[in-house]
């Protein structure tokens, strides 16, 4: 079977191709523009969280359940630049002197009468519905690749909606729907998934308050999705700019550790 020739057939397939192609290039621009304001969004409120230079923070975990007496937990934070942290367990007194030490996505335990360090994941529980890497680790613009996938409206203000994935596995959640405000690029909420899509529990920055020299988030409360009413409230206080050298974050360095204020 023999196509004849068309002129006008020829002209609208031209034309075709030149729509798609062009709507090809337009919305590439647009994918690229987005993911651009997408990380900024994130580094943005990672900013608000916490400083990016060295710093010192007490955190106060209050851990509740139905029907049981709240454990009350109190850690000091070290960190410095999102690659390195130490939390100091400071309360229970009979938990006092455990340190974990992260260094990239690596983390030890130390504990006072065992000799070698303990390996840890940032994802296991350190204590109610905190995970080790909600203290160690709360990089969320180095750790996971974010696109914006729509606005809401709560409570009066324009929020971004991002979903962030994880940029590898060694991360403490394999995504995280995350709600920006749009004016301040204050975080509002977080959801946090497993690997298997499941919601693991939901996360809600309140109580923003002057701490280490600018407006953040003061609590965090973290609610359990598979447990109802199982909740950790995070206090965060006496955050101060403190110089740590790179030393301090050494497996060698970490019997010192009770001698920094």
């Amino acid at each position: 079977m023999s196509l004849k020739f068309s002129p006008s057939n020829y002209r609208a397939r031209c034309f075709g191709l030149a729509l798609a192609l062009l709507a090809l290039a337009s919305g590439g621009t647009v994918r690229a523009d987005d993911n651009e304001l997408a990380r900024s969004i994130v580094a943005k409120a990672d900013e608000v969280r916490f400083p990016h230079d060295g710093f010192q923070v007490v955190v106060d975990i209050n851990s509740s359940s139905p029907g049981e007496q709240i454990d009350e937990r109190k850690y000091r934070v070290l960190s410095k630049g999102n690659e390195n942290t130490i939390v100091q367990t400071l309360e229970p007194a009979s938990d006092r002197g455990q340190a974990m030490l992260m260094r990239g996505h690596d983390l030890w335990v130390f504990m006072p009468n065992v000799s070698q360090p303990i390996r840890l994941s940032l994802a296991q529980r350190l204590t109610g519905q905190v995970a080790n890497g909600d203290l160690a680790r709360a990089n969320f613009s180095g750790d996971y690749e974010p696109k914006i996938l729509r606005t809401e409206t709560i409570d009066g203000e324009k929020m971004h909606v991002l979903e962030l994935t994880a940029a590898d596995r060694g991360v403490t959640y394999a995504k995280v729907l995350y709600w920006v405000r749009q004016s301040n690029n204050w975080p509002h909420k977080a959801e946090f998934y497993s690997l298997s899509d499941r919601l693991l529990k939901v996360c809600r920055y309140e109580k923003f308050q002057n701490l280490g020299g600018r407006t953040r988030p003061t609590q965090l409360t973290m609610e359990d999705a598979l447990k109802k009413g199982d909740i950790s409230v995070l206090r965060y206080s006496q955050m101060t700019a403190k110089d740590l050298p790179d030393r301090v974050f050494t497996k060698q360095y970490m019997d010192k550790l009770n001698r920094i204020d």
